[in-house]
């Protein structure tokens, strides 16, 4: 004799064994990924540390995978290209986002972001971040940041300086530095930072505010001048740029964090195989050395940890655009 079946019981058991399906599912899908190459977008322009960064850690990562990673630079409108581009790619994991600080900033920079970065995205990984650094061409009368500040001052709207592109780490550094020290400066944004410090090496805009990666090698060179560095602490490969905090201007933090994010429905194990292959090619001793040795803090972090980073720089650079009624170039 058959036992009737409560309706909602089986409602519930049916979901139920969907649900285990799915996560069977997934977790077949990642044992066998990667089986093709993966693309990863990079939203600015050739040159500029994500670029930089970016082109590092997919050869190592290629390398421990046995598969081909094929970078892809899409530049333009502060990021959204590249970024839309992602949001509507097939969640499989076979294409990927990398980006900076842009990430968290044109959500409240722009009135129609074009992506929503929580439900438009899954994060993968948070791999490393670098402080920018204030540069000046070697003619620029200053030698160093206080000197730097009296020029300003003493000419009010006579200098302009040159970023990475509207909603970018360095400009919201540099627009964070105005507010806190009253400076009448203008912005000229690039698409991207390899473009910005060609700029100011050519004396086209005789200040710069760029990631340290590509801006290092032009510093040790003398082409270009280091005044001062957003991060807390000195780094050991510009030993002699000072913190602004040392010059001055307190609780100054500004950092371009590099995030990797995977189109929202990727499967979970998918993504956690991601996380766990970035966090090994990290590990090796000459990839992190490189990284570091340009300025990068390498970290390891898991998708929870990353989500909760966005969450919170979303917040602190939403307070930053309303305090400076900052707009879109």
């Amino acid at each position: 004799m058959k036992l009737p079946i409560n309706p909602s019981l089986k409602n519930l058991l049916i979901s139920f064994g969907l649900l285990v399906l799915s996560g069977f599912s997934s977790i077949v899908q990642a044992q066998d990924y990667p089986n093709r190459p993966i693309k990863v977008v990079i939203p600015s322009s050739p040159g500029g540390p994500s670029d930089i960064f970016g082109r590092s850690l997919m050869q190592q990562l290629s390398e421990n995978l046995g598969k081909a990673i094929i970078i892809e630079n899409k530049p333009g409108a502060g990021s959204k290209i590249g970024i839309q581009q992602v949001a509507k790619s097939a969640p499989d994991g076979y294409t990927l986002l990398l980006v900076s600080s842009t990430f968290v900033i044109n959500p409240s920079l722009y009135p129609d972001p074009g992506f929503d970065p929580i439900k438009d995205f899954v994060p993968v990984a948070l791999p490393v971040s670098s402080p920018n650094v204030i540069v000046v061409h070697p003619s620029f009368p200053a030698k160093d940041i206080k000197e730097f500040f009296a020029i300003i001052k003493a000419n009010p709207g006579k200098y302009d300086y040159a970023s990475p592109g509207g909603g970018t780490g360095p400009h919201l550094s540099a627009e964070l530095l105005k507010l806190k020290m009253n400076l009448d400066i203008a912005h000229i944004p690039y698409k991207g930072g390899g473009p910005a410090l060609q700029a100011v090496l050519a004396n086209q805009v005789s200040i710069g505010l760029s990631a340290i990666p590509p801006a290092a090698p032009q510093i040790k060179a003398g082409a270009l001048r280091g005044l001062a560095i957003t991060s807390s602490n000195r780094l050991s490969s510009l030993p002699d740029i000072p913190t602004l905090n040392e010059s001055g201007v307190t609780d100054f933090e500004g950092d371009t964090l590099s995030f990797i994010m995977a189109p929202a429905g990727t499967p979970p194990a998918i993504v956690q195989k991601l996380n766990r292959e970035i966090s090994k090619a990290l590990e090796s001793p000459e990839l992190r050395n490189k990284l570091t040795g340009m300025g990068y803090q390498v970290y390891t972090s898991t998708p929870d940890q990353v989500a909760h980073k966005i969450k919170v720089d979303i917040e602190k650079w939403a307070k930053v655009v309303k305090s400076g009624n900052i707009k879109p170039d």
